[in-house]
């Protein structure tokens, strides 16, 4: 019985590979608007020296 899960698992996974590109695709997207944003704002701040 665990091995036909496996086999159904995998094939789902199989179906579904355009839905894991577009998860990575995004969560990259967010991570560079992140570090743009905080590549941009640092440069404002204040210097109290």
């Amino acid at each position: 019985m665990e091995q036909t899960a496996a086999i159904d698992w995998l094939s789902a996974a199989q179906q579904q590979g355009t839905g894991n590109l577009l998860r990575i695709v995004l969560i990259v997207m967010v991570v560079g608007c992140v570090l743009t944003g905080w590549f941009l704002l640092r440069g404002y701040r204040r210097k109290d020296d």
